[in-house]
């Protein structure tokens, strides 16, 4: 036992005196210097996306200080402990401009290599300024990628959409002077491909409209049980909105009424659309129409609509949801009712209040 004992004591020792020396070596040990010839051999992948990772493979690798993306001068921050002589690993950087591009690589003497890559870049869309639109409506697209964008056009249409100004992360468009284009998304091109936007863009031209600049045409009007009048100072679209006042403390409905000949269910009616600027504060209203199964502003709180305080917000509810038609298949009052306020008198303004087909 006791040979046995020491013997175990000699390898621990061994293996421990092994580990010191691997150590030692590993510390030691210098990173690869420039090469005053590096070569690339491969990069992999050779295409990506902004945050990928790439392994350039190679040789005389060594001592690598800058790696940029030819497109923008934009540069990729590495780690150099993924740097060797035979490889450099880092990442395609968010802000890299899509397309076809160089990527210059420089090391400790000022020695360059040129790798041939593909950044994959398409349109990012954030927000837009409106979903709404008429003749030669301009439109403004924030995101990203958009600086390189070469045709913006309805999907499924030819109508000519014309690219008005653009930065990488601003794109304003002008719609057509003319178009039958009922509603669609838009195709959005640029040099890495297109993408489509999830939102439809509405021609109100073509919309069944309820209120637009006035009320519609075919026998709308006001139908609030406070004060609500037309607004030319306040607008989303065109000159004008719907300015709808809540008394305090008094729960109340306001909106619009038809009476004749009312708006008639149709198949092609898919969604209620609508934009809201809020009030002083953060508000819920609640959709209303006489057809819904609690009549116009009855306490009916199953559609509530969340309004923040003094901005522009868009709403487009399928009409199965909005209920509009639930007993009976001609509606003839619609509006938003509120439960209160309880501050103060306050103020919604209603803009682009349409039926729409898609």
């Amino acid at each position: 036992m006791k040979s046995l004992y020491k013997l175990m004591i000699v390898l621990f020792a061994f293996i421990a005196g092994a580990s010191v020396i691997t150590s030692c070596t590993k510390e030691n040990q210098k990173p690869a210097a420039a090469s005053s010839s590096p070569r690339a051999d491969k990069i992999q992948p050779d295409s990506a996306k902004g945050g990928d990772v790439l392994t350039l493979t190679g040789s005389g690798l060594g001592e690598i200080q800058s790696v940029v993306f030819e497109k923008g001068s934009v540069p990729a921050p590495f780690n150099t402990v993924f740097n060797t002589d035979n490889a450099l690993i880092f990442r395609v950087p968010d802000t890299a401009n899509g397309g076809k591009q160089n990527i210059i690589i420089t090391n400790k003497i000022g020695k360059q290599i040129m790798v041939n890559f593909n950044v994959i870049a398409l349109p990012v869309i954030s927000t837009v300024s409106n979903y709404n639109f008429t003749a030669n409506t301009q439109i403004t697209i924030t995101g990203n990628n958009l600086a390189d964008v070469t045709s913006v056009k309805f999907k499924g249409f030819n109508d000519a959409i014309t690219i008005v100004s653009q930065t990488k992360k601003e794109l304003v468009i002008k719609m057509p002077a003319s178009s039958t284009v009922p509603g669609a998304p838009l195709e959005i091109t640029n040099a890495t491909g297109p993408i489509t936007t999830t939102q439809v863009f509405e021609n109100l031209d073509m919309a069944y409209q309820i209120f637009t600049d006035n009320y519609g045409a075919d026998g709308w009007a006001n139908n609030s049980w406070g004060p609500a009048t037309i607004s030319t100072t306040v607008s989303k679209s065109g000159t004008a909105s719907f300015a709808a006042t809540y008394a305090k403390g008094n729960w109340s409905a306001d909106g619009f009424s038809n009476w004749y000949p009312g708006l008639a269910s149709k198949p092609e009616y898919k969604f209620l659309s609508f934009w809201v600027k809020g009030a002083s504060q953060d508000y819920t209203l609640y959709l209303t129409a006489d057809k819904r199964a609690k009549g116009y502003g009855n306490n009916d709180d199953t559609t509530p609509l969340t309004i923040p305080a003094k901005v522009w917000t868009y709403f487009k509810i399928p009409i199965s949801t909005a209920g509009i038609f639930s007993t009976g298949s001609t509606a003839n009052t619609i509006g938003f009712w509120i439960k209160g306020p309880n501050d103060q008198d306050e103020t919604f303004y209603f803009d682009d209040v349409i039926i729409v087909n898609q």
